[in-house]
């Protein structure tokens, strides 16, 4: 969990917060996320989910258009002696990555987000959120 403040140089290289490092491990993947982020996953937490892609029927025309989207863009990195990865273009392209970004905890993973787009995104949900929590929770 946590909001962090980095910038992506000009090399496509981003600071991993240290917090975060060592629940990582010295490998993990990167990805296209949802609404236009990146997400990170340990190794243990992709194999997890790449598990349960498993069990989706390749005849259902969501399941393989979400894999193709989800799996054609992943990538094991490794971070480099100053706690860094290097972004492939390509998902850098995706996710509008240029210069100011934010990385967030979020359970599972880590987001990658342009600055921007993450101040949209948050700006643009905050009034919902009490009514998606009560919606969430209600049931539990």
């Amino acid at each position: 969990m946590g909001e962090y403040h980095h910038n992506i140089d000009d090399k496509g290289r981003i600071i991993v917060p240290s917090k975060f490092r060592t629940e990582l491990g010295d490998r993990f993947i990167l990805t296209r996320g949802l609404e236009e982020c990146l997400f990170i996953y340990s190794i243990d937490e992709w194999n997890e989910i790449i598990n349960k892609l498993k069990e989706l029927p390749f005849t259902n025309k969501d399941a393989r258009l979400f894999m193709r989207m989800f799996m054609s863009g992943a990538t094991e990195c490794e971070l480099d002696r100053n706690g860094r990865i290097n972004i492939p273009s390509t998902l850098s392209k995706y996710a509008s990555l240029e210069k100011e970004c934010v990385i967030i905890g979020v359970n599972d993973r880590l987001e990658i987000w342009s600055e921007s787009k993450f101040e949209n995104f948050f700006n643009s949900n905050i009034d919902n959120f009490s009514d998606i929590a009560e919606n969430l929770f209600s049931a539990c």
